[in-house]
């Protein structure tokens, strides 16, 4: 299936490219049917392979690449399900998304985030899923979950790990404060900064570069340098469901559905 348009998402080939494109009001948010839609395209992706030579994934909305998951639907998890029940609902779906995750890092394609705006908790894990990251100057990078209790739960720790070490995941994970472009290039998260509303075209450009080279050595390059940290994505999921449990984590998604502000997730 070389198309598809989703509720949330959205692919096409394009040029030898595989261009995923986010598309779910307000900001991109990763809940159940997003989710699904995810699952689509990772099956998918083994026959897209031989047709294309980079993936690059990409918002269409104004206000950025990805809110992160969906907390509003996390927290209707909590509140209408026993508790025992809502734990192991949480825990399906964390696995399922690094299933996910997983065969989007793993994929033998050059994958290309270009992000803009908010770029925070989930959707910054999905972006680190990706080989190289372009992002335009208004972008903004947060792991907001201390604020509700939790840690991020998509894999963003272990792959910030593999990617910056442990210093930046402590500074962006214990202060929750955001980095913007600057910070984020200057540390190595970022490869390239385009100008506002120019990070697609620069990751296609990206793309059509990747394209000059033979597709097999540059898979193997990719595993060489970028090994998956799958012991330690399966041990954050353990501890993500272990502080979902907590009365904190209630009452942190209780302010967050609570916020009537247009975008409760800005710090």
């Amino acid at each position: 299936m070389n198309e598809f348009k989703g509720q949330t998402l959205s692919w096409q080939m394009l040029n030898g490219a595989i261009e995923l494109a986010l598309h779910r009001d307000p900001c991109n948010e990763i809940g159940s049917l997003t989710l699904e839609e995810l699952e689509r395209f990772a099956a998918v992706l083994p026959g897209l392979v031989s047709e294309a030579h980079a993936l690059l994934i990409h918002s269409t909305l104004p206000a950025g690449f990805s809110a992160g998951a969906d907390l509003r639907e996390l927290f209707q998890r909590g509140r209408e399900m026993e508790k025992v029940a809502a734990r192991r609902g949480v825990r399906d779906f964390l696995e399922r998304i690094h299933a996910v995750m997983n065969a989007l890092d793993a994929a033998p394609l050059t994958t290309i985030a270009a992000v803009h705006g908010v770029t925070f908790g989930g959707g910054f894990e999905l972006a680190l899923v990706c080989d190289i990251m372009i992002a335009d100057r208004m972008a903004r990078f947060c792991f907001p979950e201390l604020r509700l209790g939790l840690i991020p739960g998509f894999g963003g720790i272990p792959r910030l790990k593999r990617d910056l070490g442990n210093s930046v995941v402590r500074d962006l994970l214990l202060t929750g404060r955001s980095f913007n472009v600057m910070k984020a290039q200057q540390i190595g998260l970022v490869s390239q900064i385009a100008a506002e509303g120019e990070a697609l075209r620069v990751a296609r450009a990206t793309a059509s570069q990747v394209g000059k080279f033979d597709r097999r050595t540059a898979a193997a390059a990719k595993a060489f340098v970028k090994p998956i940290p799958y012991e330690e994505l399966k041990r954050e999921i353990d501890i993500f469901c272990d502080l979902y449990s907590r009365p904190a984590v209630e009452e942190g998604l209780r302010r967050f559905v609570e916020n009537e502000g247009p975008q409760p997730y800005l710090p």
